[in-house]
């Protein structure tokens, strides 16, 4: 593996109303959008913090209407292979989504899911000409921590270890929700695995942005349309929500300070 494979490398909103997903971003967490021509591809846009390219988003794709997936959030990994990466899931019980295709100018990639049906993409990227500058960890309008609720949070860790080479960082008892499973990759701490309390029907991964502080953001996200459906809460390091936007994507937001 290179030190590249297994990293997060992008985030993208897939939403019905680009326009006022725009409009809700850019109050909530304070991003500004910019454009991103493609050629025979729907309209792209960049969200930008403080001039940073932050994350993506993208129209909510027609072929999959009717298909039970609402409006979300989906990270990108990094991987050396992606038609391999395709593969080693589907040879370790997950599956393929949408089978390794090209963007054009941008790398080749593919939607898969882990064997509890988290869903990911998978990306061998083209370098850019000029790469993406780094942020630190806990710069507000960047994503600050990545977290898989999964039917079993052990099992989860061991397939992603396996296949990414991500190591245990701590365990985290967290009492009858059980235990928290915090991983690095190459090194750097990045995110937790739980696995999920029954009310939550399904397995997914969410991504928390950073912002200056809640209270301010979770006024925001109220006056926008949104809902908070979880939060304010005070967890090490840091405080958090958990919240839904007006198209029905769910998000989630941490801050140093309340």
């Amino acid at each position: 593996m290179s030190d590249t494979h297994g990293k997060f490398i992008w985030c993208e909103l897939m939403t019905p109303d680009p326009d006022a997903a725009k409009k809700f971003y850019g109050s909530v967490i304070g991003w500004t959008s910019s454009p991103m021509p493609a050629e025979d591809q729907p309209q792209y846009s960049i969200f930008e913090a403080n001039g940073v390219p932050s994350v993506g988003m993208m129209p909510f794709p027609a072929e999959l209407e009717g298909q039970g997936i609402p409006p979300n959030w989906t990270a990108y990994l990094c991987v050396d292979d992606v038609d391999q990466t395709a593969k080693d899931y589907e040879a370790n019980g997950g599956t393929v989504r949408r089978p390794p295709a090209d963007i054009p100018g941008i790398g080749r990639f593919a939607v898969v899911a882990d064997p509890q049906g988290a869903v990911l993409c998978i990306m061998t990227p083209i370098p850019p000409e000029t790469p993406r500058p780094e942020v630190p960890v806990g710069t507000p309008g960047h994503i600050g921590w990545y977290e898989l609720y999964a039917t079993d949070g052990a099992k989860a860790f061991d397939f992603y270890s396996k296949l990414f080479g991500w190591t245990k960082d701590q365990d985290f008892d967290m009492g009858p929700m059980g235990v928290y499973h915090i991983f690095a990759e190459h090194g750097k701490q990045t995110g937790g695995m739980m696995t999920r309390p029954p009310e939550i029907k399904m397995s997914f991964w969410t991504y928390y942005f950073t912002v200056p502080a809640l209270d301010a953001a979770i006024d925001r996200i109220n006056a926008g349309g949104g809902k908070v459906v979880n939060g304010p809460m005070e967890v090490p390091g840091s405080w958090v929500c958990q919240a839904m936007d007006p198209q029905g994507a769910f998000f989630c937001l941490s801050a140093e300070k309340r």
